[in-house]
């Protein structure tokens, strides 16, 4: 399959999705001036409060580029990239009295009283309705080491992270693929796992655990594995069934990009650890039979995709274009041509 052509009708309506699911280009400066917009007004809010903020740096998919877009039409309903902004706060005696995250809820609420605000786990949320936008708002506190923030979840747990390494992570690979022989980007098939994930969400009304940040490093993990083939079909099957082996399997997934010593938890049933922080397993609190259900998915996936190559060799389009819908959902053929 290693010599899958890139004419491939197949390869051609994935290749057209995929630049369909990304968020249009014409709305970058329009993100980016709302955002520049609300960090000027939920900063002058902290400041009021005696706050002081040292760095509110992009971050997040918009910046990375593996965002999707809002579609919210047809059996896949799509709500689009979530628009992060971190805003770094200065640790000293004005912080002390309430939780940074309550803070900024009030912030966010003082500075935009007509809209729906909401506390998540790590962000305040915020929702533009006119724009169509979401922005997560997320304070964290400024460290000794530079580079290094410490974030403080409503749940009391502390997490010490870097927003630039992050951030590296997936240029990085991102850049790498782009001056492959190919036209898989890394980016780019990171949105095509994103919408699988949204479909799957939205066709069976199940949580699926498999948040953005999970996908980011399992596409990573199969990446620095399997490479990019010369077609997305390939790639992305390639890529599938990979990570339903790697996920039964149970194998710890780490990289060596920040540190070269793993620090898995025995005790948990399986580990992804943070890429900058090795002590920061994010699938800590997943039961084992969560474990077994999301490799199931994978292998599904998996077998759908090499359907759908079979398919299209023998020339059968109808029925490769079947199986796309299978994975991407029926809105697959409306964009794909």
């Amino acid at each position: 399959m290693s010599s899958y052509k890139t004419k491939s009708i197949l390869h051609v309506r994935i290749k057209n999705f995929v630049a369909w699911i990304a968020p249009p280009k014409e709305t970058r400066q329009t993100i980016k001036d709302k955002s520049d917009e609300v960090r000027r007004n939920i900063k002058a809010e902290a400041e009021k409060d005696g706050l002081t903020i040292v760095q509110m740096p992009y971050s997040g998919s918009f910046q990375t580029r593996t965002g999707l877009r809002r579609s919210m039409r047809g059996l896949t309903p799509i709500e689009g990239q979530d628009i992060d902004i971190p805003f770094v706060v200065k640790q000293d005696k004005e912080t002390e009295f309430e939780p940074l995250i309550k803070c900024f809820k009030k912030y966010a609420e003082d500075a935009y009283p007509n809209h729906t605000i909401k506390e998540t786990k790590s962000s305040v949320n915020i929702e533009f309705p006119d724009e169509k936008l979401t922005f997560d708002i997320v304070p964290m506190f400024e460290t000794s080491v530079a580079g290094q923030q410490k974030l403080i979840r409503n749940t009391s747990e502390v997490i010490i992270t870097s927003i630039e390494k992050h951030k590296d992570f997936i240029k990085s690979r991102t850049a790498k693929t782009r001056k492959s022989v190919g036209v898989v980007t890394f980016n780019d098939a990171i949105r095509l796992l994103k919408w699988w994930n949204k479909v799957y969400e939205a066709e069976t009304g199940k949580s699926s655990n498999l948040f953005s940040f999970l996908i980011n490093l399992l596409g990573a993990k199969a990446y620095e594995m399997c490479g990019d083939e010369m077609t997305y079909p390939q790639t992305m099957a390639n890529w599938f069934s990979y990570l339903a082996e790697l996920v039964r399997s149970r194998e710890t997934i780490w990289f060596d990009d920040y540190y070269k010593t793993p620090s898995p938890d025995t005790t948990k049933s399986w580990n992804v650890l943070d890429p900058v922080m090795a002590n920061n397993n994010i699938v800590k609190s997943w039961a084992g039979y969560e474990v077994d259900e999301l490799a199931d998915r994978f292998q599904t996936a998996a077998e759908i995709m090499n359907r759908a190559i079979i398919a299209d060799l023998q020339g059968r389009d109808a029925d490769s274009l079947g199986h796309l819908q299978l994975l991407f959902g029926k809105i697959f053929s409306s964009h794909c041509d």
